[in-house]
Formats: structure tokens, sequence, C-alpha cells
């Protein structure tokens, strides 16, 4: 159920700090000047059911789905943002102690918007503020690419996915095995794997995502190979995140003659859930 939220001023004390926190300006607080809010809830209104829970502010949602895009975050790392930047408190006009939202929010909002035909509506509302502000020249159909948009987004939390599996399942084999794991991992996997997948800044290329999802796809197979030698110690391969390992790999991943191949979207459509 959506209840339209008409107050989008920004919280005074919100407003104080963010000024004294970038004296020179900050491309969000700029963004917030000029251009608004950009969107309104009730550009949303038809993606909602007439009861059930209160949604979040769609127009919010709308543009943290920008700020995401602008900087190649993830749902996690653009939620964790939302709680813990000024800049982007300021231009969602929120209180400075304000929580935030579940980053799962982001994933259920890009799905409104892709069934009910309304992906568009990100880009070219946005558009046509800033040809009505003489920022850009018309260039034609703007379409595709709000379409393009939601996919990049949703391929990194794919990647974000992925690759935590791989890192949560090491973790595992560390306490369980962890002499057997130091003379098998390959030197890359302690750089690769180290850290939170979610501290880190994801390829911001459509070739070095594909490039990226390739390494982790390979990585996941070579340890599901390992843990299944008969030189591994005994069940390694019963081990829980090595099951969830394996449950993951084959929804996202296919290998055909040792060849990996990360799964298009419209084959995730078909696979089995994981």
């Amino acid at each position: 159920m959506l209840i339209p939220d008409y107050n989008q001023d920004i919280p005074e004390s919100t407003a104080e700090v963010a000024r004294a926190a970038f004296p020179k300006g900050n491309p969000y607080l700029t963004l917030r000047d000029e251009l608004g809010t950009i969107y309104a809830d009730e550009d949303f209104v038809e993606l909602f059911p007439e009861i059930g829970q209160p949604a979040l502010a769609p127009w919010r949602l709308a543009l943290v789905t920008v700020v995401q895009f602008r900087e190649n975050l993830t749902d996690r790392q653009v939620a964790e943002a939302v709680r813990s930047r000024i800049d982007i408190k300021y231009l969602l006009g929120l209180d400075l102690t304000d929580p935030g939202f579940d980053f799962s929010v982001l994933s259920e909002f890009r799905s409104r918007l892709l069934e009910g035909q309304a992906e568009a509506l990100l880009l070219e509302k946005l558009l046509t503020i800033c040809r009505d502000l003489e920022l850009v020249k018309a260039r034609g159909k703007r379409r595709t690419d709000a379409t393009h948009i939601l996919a990049a987004l949703r391929v990194m939390n794919r990647l974000e996915q992925v690759a935590e599996t791989m890192r949560a399942a090491l973790n595992e084999l560390a306490v369980e095995a962890p002499v057997w794991l130091q003379s098998v991992a390959p030197a890359e996997w302690y750089k690769r794997y180290g850290r939170r997948i979610e501290d880190e800044r994801l390829p911001q290329s459509k070739t070095g995502r594909e490039a990226y999802a390739q390494s982790i796809g390979e990585d996941g197979f070579l340890l599901l190979d390992l843990v299944a030698s008969p030189e591994a110690p005994k069940d390694l391969d019963r081990l829980p995140m090595i099951e969830a390992l394996r449950l993951v790999w084959e929804r996202h991943y296919v290998r055909k003659e040792q060849k990996v191949r990360f799964k298009s979207r419209k084959e995730l459509a078909h696979a089995p859930p994981g």
C-alpha cells in the first residue's frame, strides 16, 4: 500500500550539517538544490496495491537507484550509504538519525517498475527536468537506456551474491580444514575473498563485470572439485556452505567441457532457485 509522502523538505539539522561538511559544494547537494527531488510518490501509485503494509516513499527509492547506478553500488552498499552519508541524507531529505532501510527493498522496487512497465519513468523524469533547465539536449528516445540501468544493477547484485557465497565457503573451510585449504588455495584467492564483497567496488564496465563473474565462477567450480577429490579431508563436500556454493553455482553458472559461463538474465529466469 502506498501512502504518498508529500513532505519532501530537507530537515533543518541535516541541511546545516551538510553545508558545514561540504562548504565547497557536493554533487548530491547541488542535484537536490538545482533539480529538487525529481520524483514524487504520485508517479508510482499504480505500482502498489491499495491494501497491505505501507510502502517506503518510492520517490526516495527512485533517487537511491540513481545514486546506486552513478556510483556502481550494490543494494547492500547503497543501503549502507543511505545510513551513513550526510550528502545522501540531504538528497533524500532524511534526518541525520534516520536508520535507512533494508537493502532488499530496492530489489522489490525494481521488480515493481519492471512488472508495471514503468522502468522508463526513472530516466524520463530526470531527462525532462534536465532539458527544461537546458542541461542536456534532446537526442531522441531513452526508454531502452532505463532498462539497461536496471539490468546493470541486477548484474552487480548477482556478482555480490556469488562472490560472497564463495567467500563464506572459504571461511567455513578455514575453520574446518585450515591446513588443507592453505595447501590447495591459489594465492589470488586471499586477495579476492579476503574482505567482504560489499566493502569492495565492483567493476564498472560491462567487460570488467563479465571478467569478474568468469573468475568467480571458475574459482567456485575449482573449489567444488577440490573438496570432492580423494585427497580432501572426509566430508568437506557436505559442509553447509559448500552445499550452498553448489546450489548458487547451479543457478548462476553453466560448466560444459570445463568451460565456465555466467548465465544470462533470461536463463536465470528458468534456473532453479538458489
